[in-house]
């Protein structure tokens, strides 16, 4: 179906609840010559503009046949997400409706925070600071250790993880990796190896974990094989906490074959498809973050720096969901639609 390439009308859905509502006049700077509309709720039957020709929205927008029929006039859908299972590919190809997403918006974002983590562990940032504002500056208990040299492995090689060999390179480490589909020109051009799943726990001083949740690496890390990581490892997990089987961290760390942990993620997190979710006003309030970290064993370990998953969460990556929305914008009005899931 053409699209007529004069001004359009553009509904974009939530902002405000996503912490973006600050935006509007980037956006309207950005698609100068079309007519705008701002809506703070989720995009619902009532909600839908019937005029909009493209509409923008977040996870809580469920597109299907019923909100299509309410956007009589709409050509384009760009959800601000990287998933997209809230959107009914099928009802917009039968209506030649062109749809798009976020394939990334925060791989180096997240690889910071993991590599962060790794440092306020290695050089005790954390106590150290607290005892400073105490007015102690002695020394004792707060030697760390260097990366240089140390061997990390990396658990998932996909955006972030290439992300995080590269930091590890920068800080002279030895870097090896597992992945489900190696990519040994990715590991050429980052200077890692893949190895096998079984050596990269007993070789790794430090693992970082950078892998989607999927029935296959739920609990990958568990009480069967915790005792065959190597003695005084870091484990980093910036990825979703059911990776890991909590009992087998605790176990870990109570028989000190992990030296220490920096956690993002906790196994009993609500479930999350999309970080972006978690600023949302709707998941604060069905889930409790605060309490469940309050109540989990693992916050009074010393050696565990837990913060609440917050990896995602920093201005530029906020600001790339909107820049790539504009671009999905710009590019299917000039008759070349990038970023499309239909």
């Amino acid at each position: 179906m053409a699209f007529e390439r004069a001004m359009a009308t553009i509904a974009f859905y939530e902002l405000e609840k996503f912490g973006l509502g600050d935006k509007k006049d980037y956006l309207r700077e950005h698609l100068k010559g079309h007519d705008l509309q701002f809506i703070e709720e989720p995009l619902t039957e009532k909600t839908a503009i019937p005029k909009a020709s493209i509409v923008a929205f977040f996870i809580y927008s469920k597109i299907n046949d019923a909100i299509l029929k309410k956007l009589s006039n709409v050509k384009l859908i760009t959800t601000m997400s990287t998933g997209y299972d809230h959107v009914d590919i099928e009802a917009c190809k039968k209506k030649n409706i062109t749809a798009c997403n976020v394939p990334a918006y925060g791989e180096n974002t997240v690889a910071e925070h993991a590599m962060a983590l790794l440092l306020s562990i290695s050089r005790n940032i954390l106590p150290a600071v607290e005892r400073t504002r105490k007015g102690n500056f002695e020394l004792e208990g707060l030697r760390g250790f260097d990366l240089k040299g140390k061997t990390l492995g990396i658990l998932g090689t996909g955006r972030i993880g290439r992300h995080v060999a590269h930091y590890a390179q920068a800080f002279d480490m030895r870097v090896i990796a597992w992945d489900k589909f190696p990519n040994e020109e990715l590991a050429k051009e980052c200077g890692f190896t893949y190895v096998p799943f079984e050596q990269l726990l007993s070789e790794s001083d430090a693992i970082s974990i950078h892998l989607p949740e999927t029935p296959e690496t739920h609990h990958i890390i568990n009480t069967k094989n915790i005792r065959t990581i190597k003695k005084g490892c870091v484990l980093i997990n910036t990825a979703r906490g059911g990776i890991v089987e909590t009992e087998a961290l605790l176990i870990g760390l109570k028989e000190r074959i992990l030296k220490a942990c920096g956690l993002d993620v906790l196994e009993e997190e609500c479930a999350i498809k999309e970080e972006a979710q978690l600023l949302h006003e709707t998941f604060q309030k069905t889930c409790d973050l605060k309490t469940l970290l309050e109540e989990h064993i693992l916050l009074e370990q010393p050696n565990v720096l837990i913060t609440p998953h917050n990896a995602f969460n920093s201005t530029e990556a906020l600001m790339r969901i909107l820049d790539t929305t504009i671009d999905n914008i710009q590019a299917f009005v000039a008759g070349v639609p990038k970023n499309k899931i239909n």
